[in-house]
């Protein structure tokens, strides 16, 4: 069979689309590349020449300041990296059973089980009675469960994951499965994620970057240095460094002269790598959960 054969018009268009393609791909590449170069780059030179997509002056200072103690920075990667996994897993597993109960339309209390976890998206309790209910109620100040317990049930999330499963799953899969004697469990389990794997794929990713990226809650509930998540001992680092450089500006002497502009790239590089590396094992089920529902009958 013979391709269909396109015109003037078909070509020039997709010579054009092609070429908007590329550049839009560039520019968004471009703030990246600026960032790399940044932290190879002196202190000395950012401050006098600026920024530049090829070094002036090379130098790896900003990263041989982060990594002065190694051992520090990769028990903050370990903690961060385990929270991120276990997180991520017990996220999916919670939501996704919420999302399949909520899509289940012999389910009496559906619609105002929904309305009350939306109603949390619109008016919340407050940063006190949550701290108070973290801290004394649950009792988790300090531990590795107050990084995890937050970000099991997010409300918008779990709204989402019931949009996928009623897009994706017919009502007749599911009495199908009755018949055959699969009960509740079985049928989520065996039947209900097999299908829903894009919608999966997207909510995951939402977990995964929000327990990767999190500061705040560390600097809410976590004393002990050893259980920092990467993102907060950046910050504590990266602040160290803004003390020292008030410290010069205030004629205060100093042994070091620390590389504050560089350290920054530094860190931005050091926080997003991992994510960078993984976003493409996954990009595929991403794309296909977002266009889910999108086109339907």
């Amino acid at each position: 069979m013979h391709g269909i054969k396109r015109g003037p018009a078909a070509i020039v268009f997709n010579v054009i689309a092609y070429i908007v393609i590329l550049a839009i791909t560039v520019l968004c590449l471009l703030p990246f590349m600026l960032i790399i170069s940044g932290s190879l780059t002196d202190n000395a030179s950012i401050a006098v020449d600026g920024y530049h997509f090829i070094p002036k002056v090379f130098s790896l200072e900003a990263y041989t300041t982060i990594f002065m103690f190694p051992e520090t920075v990769l028990q903050a990667y370990k903690v961060t990296t385990v929270n991120t996994l276990v997180g991520t897993l017990l996220g999916l597993f919670f939501m996704s059973m919420a999302g399949y109960v909520l899509s289940r339309k012999d389910f009496k209390y559906r619609n105002t089980i929904s309305f009350l976890i939306y109603f949390t998206t619109i008016f919340g309790g407050g940063l006190v009675p949550w701290y108070m209910m973290m801290t004394s109620v649950l009792k988790v100040k300090d531990s590795y469960a107050a990084l995890c317990w937050p970000g099991l049930m997010a409300p918008f999330l779990i709204i989402l994951m019931r949009t996928f499963i009623t897009s994706s799953l017919p009502d007749e899969v599911v009495e199908s499965a009755k018949i055959d004697g699969a009960g509740s469990f079985r049928t989520y389990w065996s039947i209900v994620l097999p299908i829903v794997k894009p919608g999966l794929a997207t909510v995951g990713l939402f977990v995964a970057l929000n327990y990767w990226n999190d500061w705040f809650l560390s600097s809410m509930f976590i004393t002990t240095p050893s259980k920092y998540e990467l993102q907060f001992y950046l910050y504590n680092m990266l602040s160290s460094y803004e003390a020292l450089n008030f410290m010069l500006s205030s004629g205060v002497t100093i042994i070091t002269n620390p590389p504050s502009e560089s350290i920054k790239l530094a860190m931005a590089i050091i926080a997003t790598g991992p994510v960078l590396l993984f976003y493409p094992f996954i990009q595929r089920y991403f794309v296909a959960g977002i266009t889910v529902g999108a086109v339907k009958g």
